[in-house]
């Protein structure tokens, strides 16, 4: 049941403020149409066009689209909680006290103006004053206790092995560009100049002496851990992730790399078990450490360090982030307003304080009680489906729905709320202190969990957060509150456009139990292989397709989709679309409606689909996210994946010779 009962202040504040009434928005918005365009010509057009000429892409994004709308809706509603809180007295350590704090120092730029790149010095000192590798090491385990270290990560999750427990996990991590093609690729030249100037920048502001030579050292070394690091489809790949060892042999592994003082800097004890992630990636960076001079390695550290606390320093310092980081490598041409980057601070540190307060605000349980009754709609549909298969055998079916069958499903908010009592918000410090003390108290929670029996009754996400995700390893599905809205759930819809949206979101998420990675694991969890090696291989096949169908999209001129990057999303598309159709036609067959707007409920299914990816986007965020995000862009996620349904085709009148015809010899069925 909902939680009703807010302590403290915070329940002055909200009280009366039960789930307010919204305004009733169209099923489908006639306007969003492009009619001008046949749907057989290009679907997407047809069906956002109209869409992505009223939202013109405002010059602070990147990408605008109806996740980010329904994002920019979410920020007002919060933003307005959060002003509402500022001229309260709120009790010292009270969520109320910590979540105005922090927004009012969010807010003043003045101070962190005025101080500059000051409150960091201290760090840069330690940093700077490192004269060996054993003391590099001690200072990076000290780094990592506040989340501002670099080289690895390293973190608290499920075993692979016996979900039940948690254990330490080592994985790649340091590039400031975040994925190795922009270090290695030399069609990138342009971008890594950009970063390396961002690396001189910054130097300089922080006073670093011969700013132009460290910012070379940094990248020098950068160059060195983009070369041993994984791909981005090589990540995708579990099983060759899933490395057990213990301490010794780790030491042993990898000696140069000084894990004895770097864990006895973070008080970690020795395991007899922990995990690496990427064993190549560790052998390369062992290289490294053993070969690379203390001062370039030093040199790459206040490079890491900075640039993780340009957010909470002086304009300059955010400016210039901003700069590179969302102007030259994503497109984006005005910064936010500061009321947004304000308000996102502790929306981000106290997420689920604040998620209680937006659940009780903007989120009827009427929602939630809609959102459990379609899911075992949808549940029952994907039943069928895996009975229909005709790759999958018996055996493998059995276990398949008793994986379905022992799903977790989280819907809305939490039915435990986290508990921040211990993180400590004071106004006597500076608002980098408060960060960093708050990024170190969410690095302790993480350790904490060493150890101990896994809590799956905890969130992934807030409330508040307009997303939805599956964890293998919980073998749970959420859905947030802030996602159950229009386009992706509209109650005041008709059950075609429902299915179309939050109906397949929710069976996407269902199939990632069952995509190239979900499926490695059981229905409790662990990663353990439950297929048949011929059911496997006939996946395979199938995947391969669908992969070989994104390859082949131009996404840019000479720039094509990366369909293995993208894999798990797209077999969850095509699941979702398959299912959620099956599941909606289940729901009409008794009491099938006529035309709505002028189309059929097939027609609204997809029309329903294609609203929830409508966006504009740069070219160079689609050059980005083509690089680094698992997803496919929203014209592919549409235009591609419909094209596998012969529902779809079917629905608008799609023949041969219409540029969105696929040949059936060419059409993939997973699900």
């Amino acid at each position: 049941m909902k939680k009703l009962l807010v302590l403290g202040i915070m329940a002055l504040a909200l009280a009366g403020c039960a789930a307010q009434p919204q305004a009733k928005v169209p099923a489908i918005d006639l306007t969003s149409l492009d009619t001008t365009v046949a749907p057989g010509a290009d679907f997407y057009q047809y069906a956002t066009g109209g869409w992505q000429k009223i939202h013109p892409l405002k010059p602070e994004y990147s990408r605008y689209g109806s996740f980010d709308m329904l994002g920019d809706t979410n920020q007002v509603r919060i933003n307005n909680l959060f002003q509402s809180m500022l001229t309260m007295k709120a009790e010292k350590g009270s969520v109320d006290q910590k979540i105005s704090d922090l927004y009012r120092m969010a807010l003043d730029s003045t101070t962190r103006n005025s101080l500059g790149g000051k409150p960091m010095q201290q760090y840069i000192s330690e940093i700077q004053a490192i004269s060996s590798k054993a003391e590099l090491a001690k200072e990076l385990g000290a780094l990592d206790d506040y989340g501002e270290g670099g080289f690895m990560n390293v973190y608290v999750n499920q075993d692979m092995a016996d979900s039940k427990n948690q254990i330490l996990f080592l994985g790649q991590s340091g590039l400031g560009m975040r994925n190795r093609d922009y270090y290695v690729d030399p069609a990138n030249k342009e971008l890594k100049a950009g970063y390396r100037n961002f690396l001189a920048k910054v130097f300089a502001l922080a006073g670093i002496e011969d700013a132009e030579k460290a910012a070379d050292n940094a990248l020098a070394v950068e160059d060195k851990i983009a070369k041993v690091s994984w791909s981005s489809v090589q990540e995708r790949d579990m099983l060759a992730q899933n490395n057990p060892m213990s301490t010794a042999e780790l030491e042993k592994a990898y000696p140069a790399i000084g894990f004895k003082e770097y864990f006895a800097a973070r008080n970690i004890a020795d395991q007899n078990k922990l995990n690496v992630d990427e064993p190549s990636y560790f052998k390369g960076l062992n290289d490294i450490f053993a070969k690379t001079d203390v001062k370039m390695l030093k040199d790459y550290l206040l490079g890491q360090y900075i640039q993780s606390n340009c957010g909470s320093l002086s304009d300059e310092y955010y400016t210039a982030y901003w700069d590179f980081f969302n102007r030259q490598m994503a497109g984006a041409k005005q910064e936010q307003p500061r009321w947004r980057r304000a308000m996102q601070v502790p929306n981000s540190l106290l997420g689920q304080a604040v998620g209680k307060m937006y659940v009780d605000r903007y989120f009827p349980e009427s929602s939630k009680q809609k959102m459990v009754a379609l899911v075992e709609n949808l549940r029952k549909a994907f039943n069928e489906h895996i009975d229909s298969l005709d790759w999958m055998s018996d055996s493998t079916k059995q276990r398949a729905h008793e994986k379905l069958a022992a799903f977790t499903v989280k819907i809305g908010y939490p039915d435990k709320w986290k508990d921040y009592s211990t993180l400590e918000i004071d106004t006597a410090k500076t608002y980098f202190e408060n960060l960093r003390n708050a990024s170190k108290w969410y690095v302790a929670d993480n350790m904490s969990k060493l150890g101990k029996p896994t809590d799956k009754s905890e969130w992934g996400m807030t409330p508040q957060t307009v997303n939805a995700y599956y964890n293998p390893s919980t073998n749970e599905i959420c859905f947030p509150a802030a996602i159950l809205q229009p386009p992706f759930f509209n109650p005041d819809a008709d059950e075609a456009v429902n299915y179309g949206g939050i109906g397949v979101v929710i069976c996407h998420e269902m199939t990632h139990g069952f995509d190239d990675e979900g499926r490695l694991y059981d229905k409790d969890g662990n990663m353990t292989d439950w297929w048949t090696a011929a059911d496997a291989a006939k996946f395979k096949e199938k995947a391969e397709k669908l992969a070989t169908q994104f390859d082949s999209v131009e996404v840019l001129p000479g720039m094509h989709a990366d369909g293995h990057h993208t894999l798990g999303e797209n077999i969850a598309d095509h699941g979702g679309l398959s299912i959620s159709f099956s599941a909606m036609e289940n729901a009409i067959k008794d009491k099938r409606p006529g035309l709505i707007d002028g189309f059929t409920p097939e027609q609204r299914f997809y029309l329903g689909y294609a609203e929830v990816w409508a966006q504009n986007i740069t070219d160079k965020e689609i050059a980005r996210r083509t690089k680094m995000d698992e997803h496919s862009v929203g014209k592919n996620r549409v235009d591609v994946s419909v094209r596998n349904f012969k529902s779809f085709f079917d629905a608008f009148g799609i023949k041969e010779g219409d540029s969105m015809w696929r040949p059936v010899s060419e059409r993939v069925s997973i699900w």
